[in-house]
């Protein structure tokens, strides 16, 4: 089968996209705008750049009825600082709640209970529930269209991580520990940890 993408309605090549890259690590976003107002948002596209400098990156679509940027791009735009909260499985629940679009005035921390705590370096909050925390800078942003479907990509270098201690052991992260939460296609999420196996790089 062959599919030409820009043929397609942009939500149908969308799930031709989510079903076919997947496992997808999630970005709990943590955010401020410029009068203060905390947000929190889960993305999906995300991945890390490089280590030196450490930089990362997520891409927050537009919205989908009407084009317009969602609240974490507005205020990283406003302010230049974002959190990436890692999701485990202890907070699947909240952060699925955050997803809804909720207005630009409604704090997601209340709604959903978690735990805002300040961060080092940045004013955005962090999620205390969360086992790892990236403070972040903005680096770069990179528009693609500005309609339903379209996106940006938010690149961002790595400022502050903390890590809880039980997760930490010679330099490393225990990952049966941190329990990662990855996302499938639709509403389907996977447990990272659960099934893994060893496969050494040839030399």
């Amino acid at each position: 089968m062959n599919i030409t993408p820009h043929d397609l309605h942009w939500r149908d090549a969308y799930k031709l996209m989510i079903g076919s890259i997947l496992p997808r690590p999630i970005a709990f976003v943590s955010t401020i705008d410029s009068n203060g107002m905390a947000n929190l948002a889960p993305f999906s596209f995300f991945t890390a750049i490089c280590a030196d400098p450490l930089m990362i990156c997520f891409a927050p679509m537009r919205r989908g009825t009407d084009g317009c940027k969602k609240d974490t791009l507005v205020n990283i735009e406003a302010t230049g600082e974002f959190v990436v909260n890692i999701v485990g499985e202890q907070i699947v629940e909240p952060m699925n709640e955050t997803a809804a679009e909720f207005d630009p005035e409604v704090d997601e921390f209340q709604v959903t209970g978690l735990t805002p705590i300040p961060s080092e370096l940045i004013r955005p909050y962090r999620v205390q529930e969360s086992a790892i925390h990236m403070e972040c800078v903005l680096h770069d942003i990179l528009h693609f269209g500005d309609q339903p479907g379209a996106g940006s990509l938010v690149i961002g270098k790595v400022v502050m991580m903390h890590i809880s201690d039980e997760l930490y052991a010679d330099g490393k992260i225990d990952m049966e520990k941190l329990l990662p939460i990855g996302r499938m296609a639709g509403q389907v999420y996977t447990r990272a940890a659960s099934d893994t196996f060893i496969l050494e790089r040839k030399k």
